[in-house]
């Protein structure tokens, strides 16, 4: 496990498709955030938790469709169906270097680009602890996708169609969870919802993953 996850690691930095394309990403729609609904302060304050929230989002989505498409095209897949570890770890294997790639590199900057957005000094914690709760889902609600739409030739925006239904539960109560920390609220409440989504997410999706890869390479 530990060397698919370096390999994983290694092929995430050199097919280009890494934490460089999504932080590109994040901070493109952060900065054009204000020139599209202008610089008051006030405005930009109260829409910021969704926005930084939603920019992380559609930043993950980026480089889903390349989460398994290169193990499709060299072969690795089918020898991990037929590998003596279990798939369903394998796929979490790779879930989890999508994350670190991606999601980790999003939670420490998404607090950088709050001050663009005025975002108040409260909500910074409550920011960084949404996103490093929720982002894991995103990852593996991602590799579920993947797995889906293995081999369908440019399946990137069918794999965005299937997945973003499924993001929302972790959009709501994570951008909840900063809004109402940056509002100096109670905000333990949807971090518990979003940790809770999180935690099944991550036992149950890789199952739901292995299975349909099985029946897509058959």
């Amino acid at each position: 496990m530990t060397a698919l996850l370096a390999r994983d690691l290694r092929l995430a930095f050199r097919a280009g498709g890494g934490f460089g394309l999504a932080l590109a990403f994040f901070l493109i729609v952060v900065v054009l955030v204000p020139f599209s609904v202008g610089p008051e302060s006030s405005l930009l304050a109260a829409i910021a938790p969704g926005v930084l929230w939603l920019g992380a989002l559609l930043a993950c989505l980026l480089s889903l469709d390349r989460l398994l498409a290169l193990d499709f095209e060299d072969g690795t897949l089918d020898l991990l169906v037929g590998a003596p570890i279990p798939l369903e770890g394998a796929l979490s294997v790779k879930a989890l270097a999508h994350w670190l790639t991606t999601g980790l590199p999003l939670v420490l900057a998404a607090p950088v680009l709050g001050v663009l957005l005025n975002l108040p000094l409260a909500g910074f914690g409550w920011l960084t602890a949404s996103l490093l709760a929720g982002t894991p889902a995103l990852s593996v609600i991602g590799t579920f996708g993947a797995a889906l739409t293995v081999g369908i030739k440019r399946g990137g925006l069918l794999l965005s169609l299937l997945v973003l239904p499924l993001y929302v539960p972790t959009l709501i109560f994570g951008a909840e969870t900063a809004r109402r920390g940056a509002m100096g609220m109670e905000a333990t409440t949807p971090l518990a919802m979003l940790t809770g989504i999180t935690l099944a997410t991550v036992a149950l999706m890789p199952f739901a993953s292995a299975a349909v890869l099985r029946m897509g390479l058959r």
